[in-house]
């Protein structure tokens, strides 16, 4: 795992390389905030070694900077994932079963799964998921009904869909949040 002094300055070469995703915020506010708090670091190399590449995207309504994983297509480290850990126990039913799953995974790693208002936000930041797609957060009588959501960019538009929450494609993965 690279250290957090690296992770610092790949942070900021992104953050700088950028601008256009958290205009009018400056960096030296979002170090003194990562330096106070070495959790959200821990976090930020998980979704960096996951290959989220995690970046600034805004404020959110409590003053904290919102990070998300920018990177083009579903992170890598994280598809081929079911949706929960029940479906995960589902799908150990049939021969062919997941890595895991997203819920869990979200939780290893200090994040939250993004919303489907999120992802469309994330959306206008920055063009993800032109060829893969991503879990987000399923409302619970979906969920109860067997389902969860996620979300892709086709056509010039952002699609939320509704797949068995024990489905799971190397092509679909998920997209995570961090408050700092």
């Amino acid at each position: 795992m690279m250290a957090y002094e690296e992770l610092l300055t790949l942070l900021q070469t992104r953050f700088e390389a950028n601008y256009a995703r958290h205009s009018n915020l400056p960096w030296a506010a979002v170090q003194t905030r990562l330096m106070a708090a070495p959790n959200k670091l821990k976090t930020l190399q998980k979704m960096e070694a996951t290959g989220g590449e995690p970046d600034v995207i805004g404020r959110g309504d409590d003053g904290l900077f919102l990070y998300c994983d920018c990177c083009t297509q579903s992170p890598a480290g994280r598809r081929g994932l079911c949706f929960d850990a029940a479906a995960q126990k589902e799908r150990q039913a049939k021969r062919i079963t997941p890595a895991g799953n997203v819920l869990d995974m979200a939780a290893d790693m200090g994040i939250s799964l993004l919303n489907t208002t999120q992802y469309a936000a994330l959306q206008a930041v920055v063009r993800v998921d032109t060829t893969t797609s991503s879990w987000v957060a399923t409302p619970g009588d979906i969920r109860a009904l067997g389902g969860a959501l996620f979300c892709d960019f086709r056509y010039g538009h952002v699609f939320a869909y509704h797949n068995g929450a024990a489905s799971f494609y190397s092509s679909r993965g998920f997209r995570g949040m961090l408050k700092v």
